[in-house]
């Protein structure tokens, strides 16, 4: 191109006086034959190769995604087809997509590679094999756990606390879920409070954190006690104990919400659009709409649909003794007829019903009275005895070892 360059200016200057009237057009003329020969060497120099990085949204399929990026819909058809067969089709809100496509003479792009992650330690590659077609394959990533300990005190709350000690967000929510039964977070901590987490992580060998394990050990001191933890396996069911070997279960959860504020008790009060005074029969929880609800302990869904003034509503019983009520949903997540687990999500905090805005509404029935959740004494869990007290003893001794030579190198 230099060359080519020093040539037509060199030519310009040797140019015949007789042509000098013309020359000032001749020269345009060869200007923009060099600029169509340089447009010319730069399309052939330029990939037709190009990567697109795409998160994926809610509804998203992969069929969907490579039609927004103009893909063949005959390689459409194949790539879905290869990931049907292999069982990866499934694809996670959230995660990002990569995809390297070849621009074609008919203008619609080739599929060269796409790469997802279905998981923290799984990945799923495409590509385009000659003579094989498309070929997906399902990769392990590998990772190295390591565990650790963390410990902050309470500032403002648990979330934003821990947040700022590094925990991960599924840690703190865990952690929450396993004091949910002692400890109601919006109104027991108060300022000074502090936590401690000893977890698994896993890295890889970039020494990233790509996912997180079980909690080994948890702690916590709040309402002027200390409350420690340790997770056990008994009959292949993994709990949380105290130093006496007592769970820390109860039958029911202190709170189905986290997050929320107790906007009304249960008892006397005036109601906010009829305007006399009557008996509430629960309790309510002020919380932005979409904010999840966990069924407060295991049980069968006995309802979920319109309770009238109680809006969207599920009722679980639990037992021969106790049932539930959760009002003014704006979603469900079960049906009538379910089994449900202690602290699984059944639906979504709304202002459906007689509501002057997004709250849960929550009651308990104690042989079919509403009591005041509250103020409920509710059985404990299960103590280990015989030999599962010894095998936890044991299995306690040794994570206080490890707890000292952790507390120890930090």
């Amino acid at each position: 191109l230099i060359f080519f360059f020093v040539y037509i200016v060199f030519s310009n200057q040797i140019n015949d006086p007789n042509d000098i009237k013309g020359g000032k057009s001749k020269s345009l003329i060869q200007l923009n034959d060099f600029k169509n020969i340089k447009s010319l060497f730069l399309q052939r120099l330029k990939s037709p190769y190009t990567e697109y990085k795409y998160t994926i949204k809610t509804n998203d399929s992969i069929e969907k995604i490579l039609n927004n990026f103009n893909v063949d819909a005959n390689e459409i058809k194949q790539v879905v087809k290869k990931l049907k067969e292999k069982k990866l089709v499934n694809i996670y809100a959230g995660r990002e997509v990569s995809i390297i496509v070849k621009k074609t003479p008919n203008k619609r792009n080739s599929v060269v590679n796409i790469f997802y992650p279905i998981s923290n330690v799984l990945k799923v590659t495409v590509r385009k094999d000659e003579e094989a077609g498309f070929v997906a394959t399902k990769n392990i990533i590998r990772l190295t756990k390591k565990e650790v300990i963390v410990k902050n005190s309470i500032k403002d709350n648990l979330y934003s606390s821990a947040i700022k000690a590094g925990v991960e967000p599924n840690i703190i929510v865990e952690f929450a879920r396993i004091y949910g039964f002692e400890i109601d977070f919006q109104r027991d901590i108060r300022k000074g409070d502090w936590f401690e987490i000893y977890y698994e992580r896993f890295h890889d060998d970039n020494n990233a954190v790509k996912d997180t394990g079980k909690i080994i050990y948890a702690s916590m001191f709040v309402n002027n006690r200390e409350i420690n933890l340790y997770s056990f396996k008994d009959d292949n069911e993994l709990g949380f104990y105290d130093v006496s070997g007592k769970s820390i279960v109860k039958a029911l959860m202190k709170t189905p919400i986290n997050g929320a504020r107790l906007s009304s008790s249960f008892g006397k009060r005036k109601h906010p659009i009829l305007g006399y005074t009557k008996t509430h029969f629960g309790t309510d929880f002020a919380a932005p709409t979409g904010t999840p609800i966990m069924a407060s302990g295991s049980g069968t869904v006995i309802k979920a649909g319109w309770c009238g003034g109680g809006g969207n509503c599920i009722k679980i019983r639990h037992n021969s003794s106790y049932s539930t009520v959760y009002a003014h949903l704006s979603k469900f997540n079960t049906r009538k007829g379910k089994k449900v687990q202690q602290g699984q999500i059944i639906g979504y905090v709304g202002s459906t019903g007689m509501s002057t805005g997004p709250h849960l509404h929550y009651e308990v029935h104690y042989n079919s009275k509403p009591v005041n959740s509250q103020k409920l004494k509710l059985p404990s869990g299960k103590v280990l005895k015989g030999d599962a007290r010894k095998n936890f003893e044991i299995e306690r001794i040794k994570t206080d070892v490890k707890l000292s030579e952790l507390r120890s190198k930090k």
